[in-house]
């Protein structure tokens, strides 16, 4: 089949376009309002976008803009908690809608953990957090005003993973902890298996300490690889 969709719709039940684009990595987003308050919800558009520094990007659409947009562009901080398997159900509940001045993580009981460098709570039962700082937002327009939004990106200032959730030679164990992703319609998957392909170029490329490691800032802004003494 082929469609134009600037001019025309699939004919389908439902459109594809969302399940083309899969799997999607689920952004489970906190963040604090100016007056205090703590939000959480999950986004089904959520990646990551370079490594050094490392950053990452949610969309938010809807109007009238979301309170996890509102709360991130508001106060510049948010943490992407890792959503899993076992915590499907938590996921789907926090979709749910509530008022502004509604505490989610009480309203749903879900045990938070204090975050280092930003104010938002982080979620106990996740294996991985990225505390986040706001850097870009983008509006983009929509023919509907639930099509429009916002791109927020935001560089990662400080990453939490469980001990338990990292192999005994040093790799994340993605496979046990089972993320869950967005398949478009009402599916979802989560990681259960993977393989390894060798890329071209993958001695030179991955044996780079940058590669591996990324770098940071010296006292005079030059930057060192991360770990080093500089």
């Amino acid at each position: 089949m082929f469609y134009d969709p600037r001019t025309s719709v699939s004919g389908l039940p439902h459109s594809p376009f969302n399940s083309c684009c899969v799997p999607r990595p689920i952004g489970w987003i906190s963040t604090r309002s100016r007056a205090g308050v703590n939000n959480l919800a999950p986004f089904s558009q959520f990646m990551n976008v370079t490594f050094d520094p490392p950053t990452v990007l949610f969309s938010s659409c809807g109007t009238p803009q979301t309170d996890t947009a509102n709360n991130a562009i508001e106060t510049g901080e948010f943490v992407w908690n890792m959503a899993t398997y076992d915590q499907r159900d938590d996921v789907v509940r926090s979709a749910a809608v509530f008022p502004p001045d509604v505490d989610e993580f009480d309203a749903l009981g879900i045990p938070t953990l204090p975050s280092t460098y930003v104010a938002p709570p982080r979620i106990a039962a996740s294996p991985v957090h990225f505390e986040c700082v706001v850097t870009t937002v983008l509006d983009f327009p929509g023919r509907v005003p639930k099509a429009r939004g916002q791109l927020v990106l935001g560089e990662v200032i400080g990453i939490h993973i469980r001990d338990d959730a990292i192999t005994a030679d040093g790799r994340l164990d993605v496979p046990r902890l089972r993320p869950l992703a967005r398949l478009g319609y009402l599916d979802y998957t989560s990681v259960e298996s993977r393989f390894e392909l060798t890329v071209p170029g993958y001695d030179t490329l991955f044996h780079n300490p940058e590669t591996l490691h990324g770098t940071v800032p010296d006292g005079g802004g030059r930057p060192t690889l991360a770990g080093s003494p500089g």
